[in-house]
């Protein structure tokens, strides 16, 4: 889509983005709504800055040796939300007091030997990662490249004042993000950049865009350059498109939206700016609307978020970047949602985010600074969410009824983040969890690895799934394209589907035919089988559970009624230690397991 228009006109004459007014242009600087906020925040940056984070090489080998991201991690993306704060701190009041610690910080990442996370060194897609980095051949990955936009953006900020005071360092700069970026973007081929039918996830247009920002500030006069960057780009974004259904739905969940439809949609800005007039038009196609809308489709309330895969239920508030691609696609709906979100936060520079890795982008603060006064002044009269929306591309349908709204996910289990939770449901009543999908644990060696389904949170059992138990022994999901979903029927207010397949062959099953309906009164479940052993069905709740008979109550929220043929009901309690998972959940879940054969109904409500 993208390729062709450009490959149309491949002579065309590169315009120039311009990301935010420059530093001089104190009218357009010293009326920012966020001014105070960001001159607070800098102070509290100078002070934390007197000591850079060390990236020593134990912190390096922490992973290939034990597993641990988090450390070296911690470390890097603090560096780098430092450096976006002072950066911001001085364009507001543009006194030069923050140069000497932005320029400390600047070599500091300058000196570091790899742009790339331990976790991501390695040449070849899904293969072991190489513990140590070469020097000689510098990795393009996600915070590579976020690495490379952030110091352009300080080159387009403030390069002049800092060559100024410390002659040779922007030019240091713009040397590294050439060496380190451009240039392999140019003369490598990354997995992520697409290639035919392989499939492409959020690193393809995160790392775009990025890369994107460093190519339109360090060389805007490069005609050659550009058009070769603009050419490549377009491919890039058509493979990841191509991964995406008409519906738009991002098979990773609602929280990898920002880093995928919101990462297309700043990419495709800068191309417009790049090639002026010829992908204007692509704003209009309902391909890109629906993909811009799915995340307010996906909002239950407040926090909360419909979550499967590695997603949590959290998935974050929504902000500027939201709005502007509401706006840009006229949706009501999310420049609605990202308005109100934006208007509550506390926090919408992202400055404290439990997440290492926000607040780590120059360009989404300026982004954030510029538009926030139209954003707190967007009051919108009609928000235009429907009751029911059906994903077929990924086999995902949304339920809203009364005070509840339901996620049923058909699909299978080759999803990008995939967890073997084919067929599940999540249900909230009043904005609150009810039935829960519990997200994924902190990212570890073993998360994207050929162990990974060794971790509890992928396993189907951990999800509102049945398990199969007869005398050849336990049956869960299984991962891969094959096991899925089959004749899946859309409902008016559910979905019906037989999720057999999705468990692979297991001796005396044919079929496991699930129907889920939500109406004003609650969620209706029906579970009918042939097997011929026992069905064990996991109910995952933060609500405790108390047993009665055979009705559930969840706390003070809702009450189960079971029919059919119910062996035994028990509840067990499920410790909740990991720091990922906290940040969602409280301690302790629960864990309800029906015992039934033949046919189950569970009316919730």
């Amino acid at each position: 889509m993208l390729t062709e228009r450009i490959a149309a006109c491949p002579d065309f004459a590169p315009g120039r983005w311009i990301p935010c007014p420059p530093v001089r242009d104190r009218a357009a600087w010293d009326t920012l709504p966020g001014f105070d906020r960001w001159l607070y925040g800098g102070g509290e940056a100078a002070r934390a800055a007197r000591q850079i984070p060390p990236l020593p090489l134990h912190l390096w080998l922490d992973f290939t040796q034990t597993g641990n991201r988090a450390r070296y991690e911690h470390a890097y993306f603090t560096r780098r939300r430092l450096l976006c704060r002072l950066v911001m701190a001085e364009c507001m009041g543009d006194t030069g007091e923050y140069l000497p610690k932005i320029a400390d910080l600047v070599w500091a990442l300058c000196e570091e030997s790899a742009w790339q996370l331990p976790a991501h060194n390695s040449y070849i897609r899904d293969t072991p990662q190489l513990p140590l980095p070469d020097t000689t051949r510098p990795i393009v990955d996600l915070f590579a490249a976020e690495t490379g936009a952030l110091l352009a953006m300080v080159h387009y900020l403030l390069g002049a004042p800092l060559e100024k005071a410390f002659p040779g360092l922007d030019t240091r700069l713009m040397r590294e993000v050439d060496r380190r970026i451009l240039h392999p973007w140019e003369t490598s081929h990354f997995w992520w950049m697409g290639n035919g039918d392989e499939p492409m996830c959020n690193w393809t247009t995160w790392c775009t865009q990025n890369c994107l920002i460093a190519l339109a500030l360090l060389h805007p006069g490069s005609s050659k350059r550009v058009r070769a960057g603009v050419q490549r780009a377009a491919y890039s974004m058509d493979c990841f498109l191509k991964d995406y259904g008409e519906d738009g739905c991002c098979s990773e969940g609602a929280q990898y939206y920002r880093h995928a439809a919101l990462t297309f949609f700043n990419a495709l800005e800068i191309l417009c700016a790049l090639a002026p007039g010829l992908l204007d038009d692509v704003w209009q196609q309902s391909k890109i609307r629906n993909l811009a809308d799915y995340i307010a489709q996906m909002h239950v309330a407040g926090r909360y978020y419909l979550n499967f895969s590695d997603c949590s239920p959290l998935a974050g508030a929504r902000g500027v970047r939201e709005y502007l691609f509401g706006k840009r696609v006229g949706s009501p709906a999310l420049m609605a949602l990202a308005a109100a979100d934006f208007a509550a936060d506390p926090d919408p520079d992202h400055l404290t985010a439990a997440d290492d890795s926000e607040g780590i982008n120059l360009f989404y603060h300026v982004q954030t600074a510029f538009a926030e006064a139209e954003v707190r002044g967007y009051h919108p009269t009609d928000t235009g969410v429907p009751s029911n929306v059906w994903y077929p591309s990924v086999g995902l349908r949304v339920c809203r009824a009364g005070a509840f709204v339901a996620g049923f996910k058909a699909g299978g289990n080759a999803d990008s983040h995939n967890h073997n939770d084919t067929g599940s449901v999540t249900l909230y009543k009043d904005g609150k969890p009810l039935l829960i999908d519990v997200g994924v644990e902190t990212y570890c060696k073993k998360t994207f690895s050929p162990q990974r389904y060794e971790i509890w949170t992928m396993q189907s059992c951990w999800h509102n799934l049945p398990r199969f138990v007869g005398p050849d022994g336990v049956h869960d999901q299984l991962p891969g394209a094959e096991y899925a979903a089959r004749d899946v029927e859309v409902l008016p207010d559910g979905l019906a589907m037989d999720l057999a397949p999705a468990y692979g062959p297991v001796p005396g099953l044919h079929y496991y035919r699930r129907t889920a309906r939500l109406t004003a009164q609650g969620l209706t479940l029906t579970d009918e089988t042939d097997y011929t052993g026992t069905v064990q069905l996991s109910l995952m709740s933060q609500e405790p559970p108390t047993v009665d008979g055979l009705a559930l109550q969840f706390g003070s929220l809702a009450r189960a009624q079971l029919t059919g043929a119910v062996r035994q009901i028990t509840t067990e309690t499920l410790s909740i230690t990991d720091s990922r998972l906290r940040l969602a959940w409280p301690d302790t879940l629960y864990r309800t397991v029906v015992r039934f054969t033949g046919r189950l109904q569970i009316r919730l409500g």
